[in-house]
This record gives C-alpha cells, structure tokens and sequence, in this order.
C-alpha cells in the first residue's frame, strides 16, 4: 500500500530559468540548459520518495510569445536532452509521455517524442508526463471536440466522458502542484485535473529546485488535510 502523505502524482511548473541566468550573467539559454539538469535529477528525487506520476510544465501554449531565439533555442535544446538524456531515463525505470499539441512542432521533434515514448513505454518505476505546448484550456477544448466527433449526445457529456478524453487520461488527477520561481498562479496548466490538488509555492528557482527543496515541498503536502470539499468527520464516517 503507498503511503497516504506522498502524493501519488506531483506537477510541477517550473519557473525561473530565466531569472537565474540573469542573476549569473549568463544568456536565459543557459538558465533553460540548467532546467533541464535539475529536471533529470528530480525526476529520480521524486521516484525514490514514493512518487507514481511527475508531469512537468516544460512549455505552454503562451510561451510562442516570447522572442524567436529563445523559443529555437528551447526547441533545439529538447532534443538535445531526448540525446543526451533518453538512454538514462529508460535504465531508470522511467515511462516518458508528451502531451500538448503537436501541430505546431516541427516533425523532427515529434519523432524523437515517438522514439522517446516507445522506447520507455514498458517501464514502471515512475510516470513521466512532459506537458509541452499544451495549455488547460486547450485540453479541455480538444476533449470536447473529441466528443463532438464521436458523436456523444449533449444529455451524455458527463465528467467522466470529459477526463478520458484529456490528454493525461491516464494518470489520476495530480495531488500536489508544485510552482517554483515565486509566482502565485497556475498559468493555464492542468485546469481541469487541479480541482482538488493542493498547492505548493517556493520562491526558489527551477534551476535550485534540488532534493532538500522536493522534500520541504512533499512536507507541506503531508501536513495538508485533504477534504475534497467535504470536512474531515465525513471523511472519517465514509472512509
């Protein structure tokens, strides 16, 4: 039996590349290059504790605004780390999906997410969900339109047939959601999945984002009382 104070699925929005970059001297390329170091090394964090699900933030439907080279250099710097990273991550027991929309992706990128997902697929140790160009509202709008096409009459359209057709249909809903960098906001991410996630804010950078930091953040999440809009003597009564 897992144990009830880690969460079964952890999210996490990781902001502040940029701004630790920044603070170096350094390009916001080089604040992303190190966000995704500290990315490879929490996702083994996270699976040592216990932790069944990690989706990440990795790049929202909002961030095609920022400049042009920023973007290439986000764009060249996944498959770069799909190169450097993929071989490790599978000896690690670690199941990697992609969500988001992929229209917009250049079809190099899409075949070493292809590669990426089917090399892993038969791993258990931890789910890893990488949440790229993808947004909530995007989700749910691409899950009713899945609903519109397969014909499901308005009088069906229930909460169930909307979260299978969700793009992280297969994993429950997150229990934690991590944002890092200071910022007090989910920004369009998992909208529909975070009704009853709890919620976790550090100043810290992603960058900085280390063990000691995953454990303070799991510690919150431990004292939290979970009620699903319930109070904690109906729990009891019906647990």
């Amino acid at each position: 039996m897992s144990d009830p104070q880690i969460p079964r699925h952890v999210a996490v929005v990781m902001d502040g590349n940029g701004r630790w970059a920044k603070a170096r001297l350094l390009p916001r390329f080089m604040g992303h290059k190190q966000g995704m170091d500290t990315l490879v090394a929490a996702i083994g964090e996270f699976a040592r504790r216990g932790v069944e699900y990690l989706t990440v933030f990795a790049f929202s439907s909002e961030n095609w605004k920022r400049p042009s080279d920023e973007v290439s250099g986000l764009m060249s710097l996944v498959l770069i780390g799909v190169q450097k990273y993929l071989e490790k991550l599978h000896r690690d027991g670690v199941r990697v999906r992609v969500v988001g929309d992929r229209a917009a992706i250049s079809q190099h990128l899409r075949d070493a997410w292809d590669h990426a997902e089917q090399l892993t697929a038969g791993n258990r140790r931890i789910n890893l969900s990488v949440a790229f160009n993808y947004g909530g509202r995007w989700d749910m709008l691409q899950a009713c339109r899945k609903a519109l096409a397969e014909g499901i009459p308005p009088e069906a359209l229930d909460e169930d047939t909307l979260s299978r057709r969700l793009s992280l249909s297969y994993a429950p809903d997150p229990d934690l959601i991590i944002r890092t960098g200071g910022e007090m906001r989910l920004s369009n991410f998992l909208l529909w999945q975070a009704a009853y996630a709890e919620l976790y804010f550090t100043d810290s950078l992603w960058p900085d984002f280390d063990g000691a930091q995953i454990d303070k953040a799991l510690a919150a999440y431990a004292n939290r009382d979970r009620r699903y809009g319930g109070v904690i003597e109906d729990l009891a009564q019906t647990g």
